[in-house]
């Protein structure tokens, strides 16, 4: 009869366990979760601020919306390539291994991200005008910040939507 009630009582803690262990998963998956849907809402909320301040008509958005959103695909690749210049920094300041050499490169590569952007916004600006009247064209400029939503820092460059 104690046989009986120990193997109810392992088999209950081995139940108890195995139901256990996928909610311990998944509540490690939640925080990368949470900052996914915090990335998508920033999105979301700064398209929402564009639509507002551009004023757009229903044939101008159809042909404004793809080329924004292609913009914002090819600028969140500088802005991985700005988060990991960041963190290599970082790193190497928290270290105490920031050579000559290694400053260098990193200064190399912030001059190369800047032409990078530069870049992009040239390459955008003809599509723009092709989409949009010039008046209603925006002009993407520089401020004071932007964060670098990955890594949780703040680099000296920023964007705002002037008509």
């Amino acid at each position: 009869m104690r046989i009986d009630f120990v193997k109810k009582t392992i088999g209950i803690a081995m139940a108890i366990m195995l139901c256990g262990l996928p909610a311990l998963s998944l509540a490690q998956d939640k925080p990368a979760d949470n900052m996914q849907i915090l990335r998508d809402k920033i999105k979301a909320d700064k398209k929402l601020l564009v639509a507002t301040n551009m004023e757009l008509t229903e044939s101008e958005a159809k042909g404004f919306w793809p080329i924004y959103d292609e913009y914002q695909n090819d600028l969140q690749k500088i802005n991985r390539r700005i988060v990991g210049l960041l963190e290599s920094y970082a790193a190497d300041f928290r270290d105490k291994s920031l050579t000559d050499d290694k400053a260098k490169k990193l200064i190399d590569e912030a001059v190369a991200i800047e032409a990078a952007e530069a870049n992009l916004k040239s390459t955008y600006v003809p599509k723009l005008s092709k989409a949009l009247p010039v008046k209603k064209s925006p002009v993407i400029y520089k401020s004071k910040t932007r964060s670098a939503p990955s890594s949780g820092m703040t680099s000296r460059r920023g964007y705002l939507l002037v008509q």
